[in-house]
């Protein structure tokens, strides 16, 4: 009868962490809206390597901001993508969402569009189109990401930060 219960038990742990195991591996979502219009006004990520996939939909006009903290040391990790759908996916890169990152000394970087590579989300079933990434080590302190949508074609637009999968803070 224990043995019974022990495998029912194993058994249970391992059906639990079957299913929660890809939730924790995938960033964590984070969606800006009207609000959140400049990135004093937007969430401030705590920890900007932990993994997070900021979702903004972006038309001409609409602008989206964010904030995020690294410390000494830590990599500056960040990814432009947008939902593979069309029209969305043919549009000229002069027709995308304009990403800006600021670092904490001031120095503004403008996200260039050097790629369309595919990536499918497997936990989400979406493809996606990474367009620009960071990856360089990072200064400690607050970066600001500025989002300004270009095109009267709503774009389904993701920054990803960081790397780590692990459970982060979001303040507002």
């Amino acid at each position: 009868m224990a043995r019974r219960l022990m495998v029912a038990a194993f058994a249970c742990a391992m059906g639990v962490g079957f299913f929660v195991a890809p939730l924790a591996s995938a960033h964590q979502p984070v969606n800006l809206n009207e609000r959140d219009r400049t990135p004093a006004q937007g969430p401030l990520l705590v920890d900007g390597t932990v993994s997070f996939a900021v979702n903004a939909d972006l038309s001409r006009g609409d602008k989206r901001g964010f904030r995020f903290q690294l410390e000494k040391n830590d990599t500056l990790a960040v990814q432009l993508l947008i939902v593979d759908q069309k029209p969305a996916n043919q549009l000229r890169p002069s027709q995308l969402p304009r990403i800006t990152v600021t670092d904490p000394n001031g120095k503004v970087i403008r996200m260039k569009f050097n790629e369309r590579t595919n990536f499918f989300e497997p936990y989400s079933g979406t493809n996606y189109l990474y367009l620009s990434r960071l990856n360089e080590r990072g200064l400690q302190g607050t970066y600001k990401v500025r989002m300004t949508g270009r095109d009267s074609t709503p774009v389904k637009t993701v920054i990803a930060v960081g790397y780590r999968e692990v459970r982060g803070e979001v303040r507002n």
